[in-house]
This record gives structure tokens, sequence and C-alpha cells, in this order.
């Protein structure tokens, strides 16, 4: 069936004005049908992973009669992977289908009318008469060659207001991506149909804006996951999650994907709701529906949690046994719990978290950013702003010394160590310092503050130290095979 619009409508290529023109009223009545869009979902679903793939859930009652019949599903997504669909219904099942996705623009519609003839309507600029002629289009490369009264003419914009007229639209070019579906029905009748598929083109991010008050030791937290549009369709209404994991794909290239256009950003305030486990990946569901249109990025508010209890952490991770020439500033970080006690309590996805803090003003001060891993519920999460200048760890190895373990593939080392941390601020600080060990059967023999074996890989001190003063940390460890 061919599709025809009715009336004008006007598009630029090359600067020339393009029109459709087609009479009658069987026309006007198809012509509605293409403009208006109708015939989508009537409820949709997505789950949206964070590897630029979504999984769209569609369903649609249809009448459908008995036998085979073919019947199209316009609105699907412009990036579908056509070899993911599946179709279920009752008493349906699914003999073809095809994804026509050339779209309905003014250049395919010129390099579909190659070798065929269109109307070119001329205005003169200065009495405003019109003069129509047929043209045969020869070419619409990176311009439009016409054939005109046994003449070669490009078409270009001279100035002279110029119309083109096709008389009927392509049936191959459509208004949207549309799939079409052969189906052999077990009687007629009205029933849901239900449509799968992964599409590429939708993403999505968590991040967190935490602003910390560290005289009072808390922080409050916002969170926003945000959504980002690119394909090629809109989704309106939809029942939308959020996948936290990766899910192994096998790489493939999209048969079509839309250039991306600038992009706006809107925050609704919609809150999340919590965290479904689904296998080994976590699922988040937003709370209500929402609409994600094509070439849009939207926010969706995830968490904001007020008063949660935090501190700041000074941390210097020494990687070897090995004396270094110059100290090396501290990590600065900001640490508070995921827990329903602090008044957060849910597990959080990766994301960027954005640390502020009130100057002597009271105006906020952006002081670093961190990407935190997923939290479960009941985690520490740290927040990593930066390096600390004025407060240092410097390590020396004072001796070492071979202690004989029984055998050569037994090697063991006793390294007397000292570690001089230099606090610079007004303020007296704890400074967490950390060694890295080799092997389970580390042993610390001596130590002048009081640390512990965190794990096989890890000593851990906390140095208090004075302001503006040192504090000369020393400790012997046997380490080793």
């Amino acid at each position: 069936m061919k599709l025809r619009v009715s009336g004008r409508i006007a598009a630029s290529v090359s600067g020339v004005v393009l029109l459709v023109w087609a009479g009658g009223a069987a026309a006007q009545s198809s012509a509605a049908a293409v403009q208006d869009g109708s015939g989508g979902p009537d409820r949709v679903s997505l789950t949206i992973y964070n590897q630029n793939l979504a999984l769209v859930e569609d369903l649609r009652a249809l009448d459908v009669p008995a036998g085979r019949s073919r019947r199209e599903f316009p609105g699907v997504s412009a990036s579908i992977r056509p070899e993911t669909v599946g179709l279920s219904g009752r008493g349906l099942s699914v003999v073809e289908q095809n994804f026509d996705y050339d779209l309905l623009t003014p250049d395919r519609l010129m390099q579909s009318a190659v070798g065929s003839e269109i109307g070119i309507v001329r205005t003169n600029p200065g009495s405003g008469a019109q003069q129509t002629e047929r043209a045969t289009v020869l070419a619409a490369n990176q311009g439009v060659v016409l054939a005109v009264d046994g003449k070669v003419e490009v078409l270009r914009d001279d100035g002279v207001p110029t119309r083109v007229i096709f008389d009927e639209v392509p049936p191959n070019l459509r208004p949207r991506p549309t799939l079409s579906v052969t189906l052999d029905a077990q009687g007629a009748g009205r029933r849901d149909v239900r449509l799968n598929y992964l599409t590429t083109g939708l993403s999505w991010k968590a991040d967190y804006v935490a602003r910390f008050d560290e005289a009072a030791g808390r922080l409050d937290l916002t969170g926003w996951v945000t959504v980002t549009n690119n394909s090629g369709s809109t989704f309106t209404n939809a029942d939308t999650r959020v996948v936290a994991g990766d899910v192994s794909m096998v790489d493939a290239q999209p048969r079509y994907r839309p250039p991306a256009r600038n992009q706006t950003v809107r925050g609704d305030g919609t809150q999340m709701g919590d965290a479904q486990g689904l296998a080994d990946l976590y699922v988040y569901p937003l709370a209500e529906p929402v609409t994600v249109a094509n070439n849009q990025t939207k926010q969706v508010g995830l968490i904001d949690a007020s008063g949660v209890p935090a501190s700041k952490r000074y941390l210097h991770v020494v990687e070897d046994f090995a004396t270094a020439e110059q100290p090396a500033a501290a990590d600065v970080a900001v640490l508070f719990s995921n827990s329903r006690a602090s008044g957060v309590g849910s597990q959080l996805p990766a994301g960027v978290a954005r640390v502020y803090v009130n100057d002597a003003s009271g105006e906020p001060r952006f002081i670093g950013e961190d990407r935190v891993p997923h939290t479960p519920a009941g985690s520490d999460i740290v927040i990593t702003t930066g390096k600390a200048f004025d407060v240092t760890v410097q390590p020396r190895v004072v001796a070492s010394q071979a202690v004989n373990a029984g055998g050569w593939w037994r090697s063991r080392t006793r390294y007397t160590m000292e570690y001089t941390v230099r606090n610079a601020r007004p303020t007296a600080e704890t400074v967490e310092v950390r060694q890295r060990v080799w092997g389970r059967d580390t042993v610390i023999e001596g130590q002048s503050i009081e640390g512990e074996l965190r794990d096989a890989r890890t000593a851990v001190w906390r140095v208090p130290v004075p302001a503006n003063g040192e504090v000369k940390l020393t400790a012997v460890i046997v380490t080793g095979g």
C-alpha cells in the first residue's frame, strides 16, 4: 500500500522547499495516520543496562483475523536489534518479521525520486507569478540534478523561491521505524500481544552530591540517576528500571542509529524505589512511569538523605618496603556508613560522588570528586577528594634481615621500619598509615603505636599527630613467602 500525504509538508534540501502533494479523501485519511503517529504501544516498560543497552517490553491490544495476516508495529526503537525480537500472544505464531528503518526525510524523498518525474514551481520575486514545470530527477547525491525540457539543470538555492512537488511518498520510506510481522493466528479476535526486544542507544549512570559539614560531623547526600536516550525513539510513560552490573555481550554493530543532537537535561523529582536482586545484578525500579524523549537526558531522584554521620580521613599507603627520599601527601577522604541507622541504608549503584564544603562565608565550594563502587546496604562509603599537602608520610627502612624459614622456597625478611608523619595543619589530626605486606604469615614483632594486620596484604596504624607537629611510627615486620 502506498503512503500518501495530503497538503503541503515543507522541508529543506539544499535550500529548496520540498512539497508532497496528493489529492482525494483516501489520501487525506492515510496521511492523517502517518502524521499523527498512531498505532504505538498501549504500555511499555524499559530495563536499561549500563552498557548502551536496554530491554523494551511493549504491550498492544490487537484485533487479529484467523490464519495468516501481516501486522505493523510502529513506534519501536530506531536502534532495535531485530534478531532479539520476541512476540507472544494467545494462539499466535510468527511466520516472518521485517524491520523497516529507511525513514522519511527530505533527502531520502529526493533520492527515492531518482528516475521519476516531479513538479517544479518557481515564483517570481517581483510579481509573485508562479511557473510550474515537470522535471525528471537524474541524481540526488551532493545536490539535485534535473532534466527539464531537454536540458540538464542543477536545483540550487539562487534566491528564486522554488518548490518541489512529489506525487506520492514511496512505499519504502517510513515516518518512523516500523516492525512488520506476519502472524498465524488460531482463530480471530482481540488479544494482548507482547513484544520484547533489545535496543542500543539507551544508557544510564548514577551521580551523587555530598554537602559535608566537618565541624558537625555530618553530610547531606543527594543522588540522581541520569538516563540518556539516543535510540531514535521516544518512550512515553514507560515503567523504567535500571540495572547495576555488566552482562556478557557479543560485539555487534546496530543496523541503524540516528545521529545525536543537542540534549536537554531535566530533573522531575521522581524518587527511585528499593533495589531488587536479579541473578548477580541489582535492579533499581523508578517509583513512577517516566517519559524518555529521543535525544534527551533525564534525571530521576535516587536518594535524598540529610544529617548523615560522616568524618574526614587522612590516608597514606606504602606499597613496598623502601625508603622514600621525599615525604608524600596523604589522601583525604570523606567517610560515612550506608546503613539505615545513618539515614541511607539502601543499595547504591556505582557512580561519581562530588563533595562540597561551606567556606567562611557559608558558600558551598567544590573540593573534589571520586568514583564510588556499587555499595550494598550496611557498607561504608569512602569518597577520596584529593591530596592533603599539609599532611605527609615519609617511610624509611632502618634495617632488613633475612629470616631462615626452613628452606629457600620460604624466604622471609625482618624489616625495621620508621614512618615520619607530619601535620602542618592548625588542628590535631589522625593519619592512617597502611603498609603492604607479603603473605598471610606476616608477623608484627614490635610497634610504637598499636596497629593491626587487616588482611594478608595490609598492616594498618592510626597515628595521632598534634597541630604543626610530627610523630615517628616504628614497627618491626616479618613478612615473605
